[in-house]
């Protein structure tokens, strides 16, 4: 899979991109990243990206004719185009793994009040957010949507089933997890996952996932 991304600051993303799980997909081919700043197709001696929103208002907007200019420089005919945006389809991993089947994203942070409207229309293929709430601007978005993306890649996870036992896979919620030792400051682990019993662990974290998505998320049981 390739994605490239559009953003005022690609330094941004300089060291999530090149860090664990993410910089040896890069290394091994399983995943490319690019980075690209918006102002490379801007025009003028000043590289001017934004400018007032007719009608008045606070903030700046993002012109079409950069954004429209570096799509068309980017795009094949195979590419989805994404823009992150706070009122956009919220990320799930049923979106998050249908991203992961297409050859090519290119994805837009959105700055300031957002991108001129134009932009939207005709250059958009799917617009998502994160979560409701406020982010500097949306290059964080964009780390947060390729790191969750990318899990779904063949080869990306080092053990391909941790993928069916993850937080938020299905309706439930993971269950919870101890290591060594198995007596910590008076605390001991459950007797079960002691007990070699493979079946009776399986049966201990389903009931576990059921009790901590009642207590936590209990949306997620809403039919």
């Amino acid at each position: 899979m390739k994605i490239d991304v559009l953003t005022l600051f690609p330094p941004m993303l300089d060291g999530f991109l090149s860090e664990s799980m993410m910089g040896r997909a890069q290394s091994s081919g399983v995943v490319e990243v690019n980075t690209h700043n918006l102002r490379d197709w801007a025009k003028g001696k000043h590289k001017q990206v934004d400018d007032r929103p007719f009608g008045g208002g606070a903030g700046m907007v993002l012109m079409p004719e950069p954004i429209f200019d570096a799509f068309e420089s980017l795009q094949t005919p195979q590419t989805h185009r994404v823009y992150l945006a706070p009122d956009g389809e919220p990320l799930t991993p049923a979106l998050a793994q249908s991203l992961a089947s297409k050859k090519h994203l290119i994805l837009l942070s959105g700055h300031y009040e957002g991108i001129d409207e134009r932009a939207r229309e005709n250059l958009i293929d799917q617009e998502i957010s994160i979560g409701d709430y406020v982010l500097t601007n949306g290059t964080l978005a964009a780390a947060v949507l390729i790191d969750c993306l990318c899990r779904f890649l063949p080869g990306f996870l080092g053990e391909e089933k941790s993928l069916t036992s993850e937080s938020f896979q299905g309706s439930l919620l993971d269950f919870p997890q101890f290591t060594r030792p198995a007596v910590y400051r008076d605390m001991p682990i459950p007797e079960v996952l002691l007990s070699g019993n493979h079946a009776e662990i399986e049966k201990w974290r389903q009931r576990e996932r059921e009790e901590r998505t009642r207590k936590r998320r209990p949306d997620l049981l809403e039919d």
